[in-house]
């Protein structure tokens, strides 16, 4: 009897040791995924977070056990954004009962909440938070992409629409020349004949401006190449009371690319960093850095200026074609400058936050014969 007695508790110790193995290990995957968690019971206590979630709100795990939710605002190492965005994930996803909420925080970066309760989670509530720009960012690239093939179908479109009828006064104006030429009135047909000639050049930029041509590469030295960018645009910003101020860059670095389409670039990025120095209200020290530095097999052209900055807002349009905040601007500048670095296998990026500058950064793959072995 006694013997049945110790098997019956032996086996219950047994059950009882693996039931807490599976259970720790099932937590300790919680504990590493990648996504932030949180658990509340059906009285609204939090009863588990995991590592990342923590490292998320900024705060110590072994503080926020068993804290309800107006515990964790009024917890004082919190941030006021957090706590702003937190009272906002309440009001959408339990207030609303919406389980899928998006949301932008201070660094920039997007995240998707997504909450699940009801009979399956036996009155708990389960929150959990994933990193989702690196998402974001290949959505807007191919959105990006999409708007640039459009906008060559119609710049397309619009300038065989246009030529037609141009071809057609410039053969009849070239007809009629001999008679403007007796009765002394050739210099009309000159005139005609230049501004149509005119008309073409226009469009024949605008439609290299909207589909830019396969660049034609050669390897230059990165130094060398934003030295003699900087010298064109040395004398406006002295004009305007602006720094113009160059890092010490590797002599070693070398790209392949189209030089002209590559200064074009810079040049346009920097245009666009004054213009935002300019935006400064009072007595403001125009200052634009540039500097490159090699990132495994890419080099990364950083151009920063302490200009107005931008909101997050025109930041999601600012690659967008035809879109400009200047009263004189095309909104074509920005656009082709993402093709043009597309079309060279490398990236363009903006950082910015308003009233504090603006960083562009421009990354081109490396020349082959000098890149890194990783």
């Amino acid at each position: 009897m006694l013997s049945e007695f110790q098997e019956t508790l032996l086996q219950s110790v047994q059950a009882f040791q693996s039931t807490e193995l599976v259970k720790n290990k099932y937590e300790n995957v919680l504990q590493h995924l990648d996504s932030g968690i949180l658990l509340f019971d059906s009285e609204g206590v939090l009863t588990f977070i995991n590592v990342q979630m923590a490292k998320l709100l900024e705060l110590p795990r072994q503080s926020l056990i068993g804290c309800n939710l107006l515990q964790l605002l009024r917890h004082p190492y919190l941030s006021r954004f957090k706590q702003k965005k937190i009272v906002r994930i309440y009001r959408e996803t339990i207030f609303h009962r919406r389980k899928y909420h998006e949301l932008i925080d201070e660094y920039g970066r997007h995240w998707l909440i997504t909450v699940t309760y009801g009979d399956q989670m036996d009155g708990d509530f389960l929150l959990s938070v994933k990193d989702v720009s690196d998402y974001k960012q290949i959505e807007q690239t191919a959105y990006q992409n999409d708007k640039l093939a459009m906008l060559g179908k119609i710049s397309a479109a619009i300038a065989h629409e246009i030529r037609n009828p141009l071809t057609a006064i410039r053969g009849f104006i070239q007809l009629l020349r001999p008679h403007l030429l007796q009765l002394g009135k050739d210099e009309y047909a000159r005139i005609i004949l230049m501004e149509i000639d005119r008309a073409n050049d226009i469009i024949h930029e605008f439609l290299n401006s909207s589909k830019p041509s396969a660049p034609q590469k050669t390897v230059v030295c990165v130094s060398s190449l934003l030295k003699d960018t900087l010298l064109l645009t040395e004398s406006e910003a002295l004009m305007m009371g602006c720094e113009m101020r160059l890092h010490h860059i590797s002599e070693e670095l070398f790209v392949s690319i189209d030089v002209k389409q590559i200064k074009q670039v810079i040049l346009n990025i920097i245009k666009n960093a004054m213009d935002a120095i300019e935006e400064v209200e009072g007595d403001h020290a125009g200052m634009i850095e540039i500097g490159a530095k090699q990132e495994g097999n890419y080099v990364n052209i950083s151009i920063k200026d302490n200009g107005n900055g931008m909101d997050k807002t025109l930041l999601t349009r600012l690659f967008d074609p035809f879109f400009t905040t200047k009263e004189k601007g095309t909104g074509l500048g920005l656009s082709v400058s993402y093709k043009i670095i597309k079309n060279h296998g490398g990236t363009i990026s903006v950082d910015s936050m308003k009233g504090e500058g603006t960083v562009f950064m421009v990354s081109l793959p490396l020349s082959g014969r000098f890149k890194t072995e990783l």
